[in-house]
């Protein structure tokens, strides 16, 4: 009796710190944005300093005038999110497109081949963002490639359409390989059977790489910093580096950062729903 007591708390108590240090890497992560998200509700220049609840940030995000201070919001916040939402956008399609054409290629290879080929895919996404920019960098030189807007989504499509690729992957592998085949013996053209059998049973690992360029994209700092060139292209992670290095951050950075937050979590929600539907059903 005495013995299963003491099961029990050591139990309760393992229990218990699992639980806390879970809490504890809850809080670390999430403590920040949360700070954000308060701090983007007053008008304070500094963050930290609170100075009353306000819209103020918000107006001035959407206005792109700062009424308080008569002063424009810096244009070059806009530029870069223009150019943020242009180069993801663009990238991720053209990712899509490549990386499903390629799974489909590599799911048809003999099994050593595309156990080859499947290792080389993994190495962009192991490698450091830095290298992959660095090298990137020296290679659109050596060509003699003025660096822009064109240089940065080719190194954007470059590091995206590894994960593209392993999307598909699973799909190709669960679906039955004589589906295609008996589409072209009922006389489709591998055109047609690609667009009306492959694409449709595809669709979901299609759309599961495209919303992943897309935050790799934006998330990037690395590789567009070394192939963005000195034209003065700028997307949100190289202002905000540019930004940080002037002493500080634009107040209007964080009503953004919180509504990219807050939309990346209704999205998130939105979909746990619908999966929990289709599972149930």
């Amino acid at each position: 009796m005495t013995q299963k007591i003491s099961i029990d708390k050591r139990n309760l108590w393992e229990r218990i710190a699992g639980q806390g240090y879970l809490w504890l890497i809850l809080f670390v992560l999430y403590a920040p944005i949360l700070l954000i998200i308060v701090f983007s509700l007053t008008k304070s220049k500094v963050f930290g300093n609170w100075t009353g609840f306000t819209f103020d940030l918000y107006r001035n995000l959407f206005t792109g005038y700062d009424m308080t201070a008569q002063v424009r919001v810096d244009p070059n916040l806009y530029r870069a999110m223009l150019y943020t939402v242009i180069i993801a956008v663009v990238a991720a399609i053209i990712s899509t497109l490549l990386g499903t054409v390629a799974a489909i290629g590599i799911f048809h290879m003999r099994q050593r081949h595309r156990k080859a080929v499947m290792f080389m895919n993994s190495i962009p996404m192991i490698n450091p963002d830095i290298i992959t920019g660095i090298s990137l960098f020296l290679l659109f030189v050596f060509i003699g490639i003025n660096r822009g807007l064109g240089t940065v989504i080719t190194a954007h499509v470059v590091f995206c359409t590894p994960y593209v690729i392993l999307s598909v992957m699973p799909r190709l592998t669960k679906m039955n390989p004589n589906i295609y085949e008996a589409a072209l013996d009922l006389g489709a053209t591998p055109a047609q059977a690609l667009r009306k059998v492959l694409i449709p049973e595809l669709w979901p690992g299609m759309i599961s790489g495209f919303i992943l360029s897309l935050t790799l994209s934006i998330d990037d700092f690395g590789v567009t910093f070394f192939t963005k060139g000195s034209n003065g292209l700028e997307t949100l992670s190289t202002f905000i580096y540019a930004d940080a290095r002037k002493g500080g951050l634009t107040p209007e950075l964080r009503p953004l950062f919180s509504l990219i937050f807050l939309t990346i979590l209704v999205l998130l929600i939105i979909s746990n729903i619908r999966t929990n539907k289709q599972v149930k059903k």
